[in-house]
């Protein structure tokens, strides 16, 4: 803990990550006010604060989805069996987590109905009845929702049986204007998480193994968490022509002929919070970057029952908001208790204020990310406060950055990758044949997953690390939430 003397017994209740890193994240989950436990097992309540950082990382996600050029829309909640049935691989992929509801009050349905775990299906059918010419082309649609996956392991944010997120659906006269529309959303994906949430992302295709139940191919972004596991923190799928041909999704082209429309999906959930958790949080409690962080700066006064301190704090806070996400905290509550708190919130500054400051005309800035206090003047603030939100902003994208870069090793056989994984568990470098028989001996030996084949590749060697063989794909394999 980095804590010393009275302000210690405050943070005892986080386990320190050194010693059990899963109960460390929980404790932060908890501690930090983000959710409570819902009454089923594995469901969760989203509490305010943590319901606010999704909010805002939504809300910088939409603008994005609404500048390159789609609409949002809202689709149905539940799905017919007889309508999953129309694409075999794609709920055969899913089987195993859907969760089916079998009576609507007193009477048995004459067929079940899944509750969403993605919403394709739902989409395919709407599309093959409003899609009819190639003006109609590319049809951009988003939906903001929620899904339920029947896991069997949950954990808040990584894996709860019901979650929010967004999911593209996207329609196209070819595959080239498919693909485009695929790496496109990645990249957007991807700038959310590193200019946004300060999260470095690996851009890169899934392997066969590891694609979307029914895409052609997957692309990711895969961000490695403080105690070396990867996330997988966003996905885009180029879905080809396979749910068109089964769904019946045509178009008459410039020539008069059918064609079926080529397709994208892509997603991002709360599963995010769980990697701006895992990557910036530390023994004080949850790090939120500045420009996701639902409140920016919280002002502290202290000795606030002397004249003239609450006065001049909701002042100092009036006079910030037009530049900065402020709040103030006039509880009668001892300030080392308030400092602890918002420690523990993660928020990016506090801003102390007593009788001493209000004499000198300044105030105390604390940075979360560093823990360094400076006195500033008032007169500064509204161009000094901005300033040292972007540091901390760029500081936290470093930092994590770094941490990346001395958890991500090279391995030329097995022996080396069980060799990092157990010394320095992170991203592990290593070529591969292409074979799928190799990639589940990588699995079954040392519990790595393939997590993507990087758009940006290196030949490490000319051999798979597995079996010897010729391979000219190098592959970052780690452990994964």
């Amino acid at each position: 803990m980095n804590y010393m003397g009275k302000d210690k017994k405050f943070v005892e209740e986080i386990t320190a990550m050194e010693t059990d890193f899963a109960q460390w994240y929980t404790d932060v989950v908890k501690k930090a006010d983000l959710v409570d436990y819902g009454s089923v097992r594995g469901s969760m309540i989203i509490r305010p604060y943590g319901y606010a950082i999704w909010e805002n990382i939504r809300d910088v996600l939409d603008a994005k989805i609404k500048e390159t050029g789609h609409s949002n829309v809202y689709m149905p909640l539940f799905i017919p069996e007889s309508l999953l049935q129309k694409e075999k691989d794609h709920i055969e992929g899913f089987a195993p987590e859907v969760a089916w509801v079998t009576h609507g009050g007193d009477e048995e349905l004459h067929e079940r109905l899944c509750v969403r775990p993605t919403s394709e299906i739902l989409f395919c059918e709407h599309y093959a009845n409003i899609i009819h010419s190639y003006r109609d082309l590319p049809m951009l649609y988003n939906q903001w929702s929620n899904v339920v996956r029947w896991e069997k392991t949950t954990r808040p944010f990584l894996r709860s049986l019901e979650f929010l997120w967004q999911e593209g659906h996207t329609c196209h006269a070819d595959e080239e204007d498919a693909m485009d529309e695929t790496l496109k959303m990645l990249d957007v994906y991807a700038n959310v998480c590193e200019e946004y949430l300060a999260v470095p992302v690996l851009k890169g295709r899934k392997t066969e193994k590891e694609k979307f139940a029914g895409a052609v191919s997957t692309y990711t972004i895969e961000s490695l968490m403080h105690d070396g596991k990867a996330l997988q923190s966003g996905t885009s799928h180029y879905l080809g022509t396979g749910f068109a041909e089964s769904f019946g999704i045509q178009y008459s082209d410039k020539n008069g002929e059918l064609q079926h429309v080529h397709q994208t999906s892509w997603g991002i959930t709360t599963r995010l919070i769980g990697a701006l958790i895992m990557v910036h949080g530390d023994n004080r409690g949850l790090v939120v970057p500045p420009r996701i962080a639902p409140t920016q700066v919280m002002i502290v006064p202290i000795a606030q029952h002397k004249e003239g301190v609450l006065d001049r704090a909701y002042e100092l806070r009036d006079s910030l908001k037009k530049a900065v996400r402020v709040d103030i905290d006039a509880s009668d509550k001892m300030p080392g208790w308030k400092f602890n708190e918002y420690e523990m919130k993660g928020i990016p500054l506090r801003l102390e204020i007593g009788p001493k400051d209000i004499e000198k005309n300044q105030v105390v800035l604390a940075r979360r990310d560093t823990g360094e206090k400076e006195i500033v003047s008032i007169d500064e603030l509204n161009t000094k406060i901005p300033e040292l939100l972007e540091e901390i902003q760029k500081n936290l994208l470093e930092k994590a950055k770094d941490h990346r870069e001395k958890k991500t090793n090279l391995a030329m056989n097995l022996t080396e990758l069980q060799n990092s994984l157990n010394d320095n568990p992170g991203f592990v470098k290593g070529m591969w044949c292409g074979e799928l028989a190799c990639e589940e001996k990588i699995k079954e030996e040392t519990g790595a997953t393939s997590r993507c084949i990087p758009f940006e590749q290196e030949k490490i060697s000319d051999s798979c690390m597995c079996c010897g063989n010729k391979a000219d794909q190098l592959v970052y394999w780690a452990k994964a939430y």
